[in-house]
This record gives C-alpha cells, sequence and structure tokens, in this order.
C-alpha cells in the first residue's frame, strides 16, 4: 500500500476565512455565532448561526461565474484555491489524468432550492426558472466544476453521508491514493445550509439550541446545560498526494493521513446509539487500519455536536475504545464554528493538523459542568487551548441515518 501525505489546506470558516485566521480563531477559542443576517429569523425559535463574515466570491471569481454557481460551491472554489496555492502546484507540469477530485456536501444547493421554490410560489403558477437552477443545486456539482477549472481527468465524484460526509471523502481520497488509483486528489467539503428551511426543519427536530440572548455561549458540547447545536456554514479542503510523488515535485509535506474507516449505528433514522456502537466500531477500525494501539492517539477531535444524546453517547464509545484512564486530550471545536454538517468532518480534520503542527489542543470552549457521567474522567481541554505532544490525531464524525467515519493523522518527519 502506498502512503498518503497532506500538502495542502483552505479554509473557509464562521471564525476565519483562511488557514491563519481559523489557526488564530481555534487556539484563541473564539466563538463564530451571532444573529442570523442571511433571512428574518424573528419568528423562528432560533434566531442564530454561525455565519461566515466578509466572504466574497469576486475575491477569487468573476462575476459570471457567480451567477452560475451556489454558494455551496463558491465556498468550495474558495477554500480549494487557498490549498493548491499553499501545496504549490503547477497541474500543467503533471499528469492530470491520474489527479482526482472528491468533494462532499450534505445539503448541496439548498439556498439556490430554496431562493428558486420561493420564486415559484409567489408567483402565478408560471414555470420562470433559472436555466442553472439545477446544476446550482445538485450535491456533484462543486466536485465537477473543481475538475473543470483545473482540467483534472481523474477519479471524480461526490460524497453524501450527512455530517460525517467530507470525512467519508477524505477516507476515499486516502483509500484511492493508497491503493495507487490516483496521485493526488483534492478533497474536503463545503456548506450553505443557512435557510429558512434548515432552520425551520432543524428546529422542527428539536436540534438546533435555542439560547438566542447569548449565542456566542450557545454551542456546549458536554455541558449538563446543552440544548442543541449550532448551524453554520463553510468548506475545508485537503490535497492529499502519494508520498513519494509529493516528495518527487518538492512539496511541503505538512502531514501524514494514516487511518480511515467508515461504520454504521445501525439504530435510529437521526440519533446515535446510546452507547455509542457504531462510533466504537469506527474508532477501533480507524485504529486498525493505521495500526497503531489506542494509547497512540494523543488527541481526538470529537464530533460532539452539543445535543444531549449525541455528546454522552460518543464519550461512552470513546470511554469503550479507550477506557477510563485515557491519557488523550479531547476536545470539540464546534464549540467555536458550530456545525458545518456535510462540511464539519474537513474542517475538523484540519483542526487535527493544525494542533500536530502548533503540538497544541484547541479547546472546548463555553462548556461549564460536564455530564456527571463524565465529570473528571476525560481532558476535554475544557475553556483553553492545552500545549502537548500531538503525534497522532483522531477526527470522529456521525451523521443522521447512523453514518460513522473516523479519519486519523500523524506528524509527518522526514
Amino acid at each position: 500500500m502506498k502512503r498518503v501525505v497532506i500538502t495542502g489546506l483552505g479554509a473557509l470558516t464562521p471564525i476565519g476565512n483562511t488557514v491563519e485566521a481559523f489557526r488564530q480563531g481555534l487556539f484563541n477559542g473564539q466563538s463564530g455565532a451571532g444573529p442570523i443576517t442571511k433571512f428574518d429569523a424573528t419568528k423562528f425559535n432560533t434566531r442564530f448561526a454561525c455565519e461566515l463574515k466578509n466572504f466574497d466570491p469576486l475575491d477569487f471569481m468573476e462575476k459570471p461565474e457567480v451567477r452560475k454557481y451556489d454558494l455551496f460551491t463558491q465556498y468550495a472554489l474558495s477554500c480549494v484555491d487557498q490549498a493548491i496555492k499553499q501545496a504549490g502546484i503547477d497541474f500543467d507540469k503533471l499528469d492530470k489524468n491520474r489527479i482526482g477530485v472528491i468533494w462532499g456536501s450534505g445539503n448541496g444547493g439548498i439556498t439556490t432550492f430554496q431562493q428558486q421554490i420561493t420564486e415559484f410560489n409567489a408567483g402565478d403558477g408560471t414555470p420562470r426558472f433559472n436555466p442553472y437552477f439545477i446544476p446550482k443545486m445538485i450535491v456533484d456539482i462543486a466536485a465537477g466544476i473543481i475538475s473543470i477549472k483545473y482540467g483534472l481527468k481523474g477519479v471524480n465524484f461526490a460524497t453524501v453521508s450527512a455530517c460525517s460526509t467530507s470525512n467519508t471523502a477524505i477516507i476515499d481520497a486516502f483509500n484511492y491514493i493508497k491503493w495507487g488509483k490516483a496521485d493526488m486528489i483534492i478533497t474536503g467539503g463545503s456548506e450553505a445550509p443557512i435557510t429558512e428551511a434548515s432552520v425551520g426543519g432543524f428546529n422542527a427536530a428539536r436540534a438546533l439550541s435555542t439560547l438566542n440572548g447569548n449565542p456566542q455561549a450557545a454551542s456546549r458540547p458536554f455541558d449538563i446545560q446543552r440544548d442543541g447545536f449550532v448551524i453554520g456554514e463553510g468548506a475545508g479542503a485537503l490535497i492529499l498526494e502519494e508520498m513519494e510523488y509529493a516528495r518527487k515535485r518538492g512539496a511541503t509535506i505538512i502531514c501524514e493521513i494514516v487511518g480511515g474507516a467508515m461504520a454504521a449505528d445501525a439504530y435510529h433514522l437521526t440519533g446515535t446509539h446510546p452507547e455509542g456502537e457504531g462510533a466504537t466500531l469506527g474508532m477501533k477500525l480507524a485504529l486498525e487500519d493505521a495500526q497503531i494501539k489506542p494509547d497512540q492517539i494523543d488527541y481526538l477531535n470529537a464530533h460532539a455536536t452539543s445535543t444531549k444524546q449525541g455528546d454522552t453517547s460518543e464519550l461512552r464509545a470513546i470511554e469503550t475504545v479507550f477506557g477510563r484512564s485515557a491519557s488523550l486530550n479531547i476536545s470539540a471545536t464546534k464549540s467555536m464554528t458550530g456545525h458545518l454538517l456535510g462540511a464539519a468532518g474537513a474542517i475538523e480534520a484540519i483542526a487535527c493538523i493544525l494542533a500536530i503542527h502548533e503540538q497544541t489542543v484547541p479547546p472546548t470552549i463555553n462548556t461549564a459542568e460536564v455530564d456527571a457521567e463524565f465529570n473528571d474522567v476525560f481532558n476535554l481541554t475544557l475553556g483553553s487551548a492545552q500545549k502537548r505532544v500531538v503525534n497522532y490525531a483522531m477526527n470522529n464524525t456521525f451523521g443522521f441515518g447512523g453514518h460513522i467515519a473516523t479519519s486519523i493523522f500523524k506528524r509527518y518527519i522526514s
């Protein structure tokens, strides 16, 4: 099997529109939450979200392109551009038949869908739809547009596994390169879900926090008072390459990806298994894939959305895999970014990579009192970042439908 490394990163998040800005927000414990500005949320049970700040698609694309692409694709192109530049890639000097794109989104062009249906319902019934309606909306279009923009003819598809989506994409990219079917893959995920339909739908499911009086403290994973997640938007991009291929072209290697696994809870439409059976299986399989033992994991970025059952079931799974005396640090970075749904796995993979690079674990903010079952059991990195040796970092993501995806990153020493 081939070894796989990461040579480029791109981030577009509620706490920073570049990897460097994201890094600063992450380690400083910054909250990205605030009142919703994308629509009038006055009558909604939840009136806040983690929105991007000062995003302008014209900074990296022409106006005609903006009209053709939904926000989730604009977000994808923005952070992919960042990652390619960091990786120092000149595609004209490479075999584009061996370079692919595996990109994920849980909802695709839901903003476009919302707009078009709203306009149609406001009319007289005469169908007047944008000719770009369908290509703007479909989930695979970001992967396709990335490949078209750079002329990449290798493996190309989209992953959809709800909130595990972009971690699934990363694992698929890892596997394709490991198996020798590609030399380089652009991967990650993007999401632009802050719409009336999304917020209203999650409110109806009682999944969102309603702490409208204090949005910045609303995402509080593991806290006894937690009342739901905070919806977020953005994107994360990673350039994965076969290690010798990256060395040959003179790339700077950021870290190595050494393990990835997918599993299923097979339990409930939206809820995780109370004992975390799927999460347990996913973490165990990822460790097997990486050929390491549980005590070698130094940092675990928990899925931890700040929902009652989800956070507890994940900690139970972590206890099963690592034991109650585990020395690893755990943190829930959704406390800062909110939950980026299909893009969460990519942004949290970047958080893991930054933890390795900085030898620092990002914090879990807002958590004041941990559930009694796990109080003083794990180091949840509460309040502020913690310096420590981080050689291996694990990234957990779980999605509606019971989807589990876990990836493992390793410090690279040349």
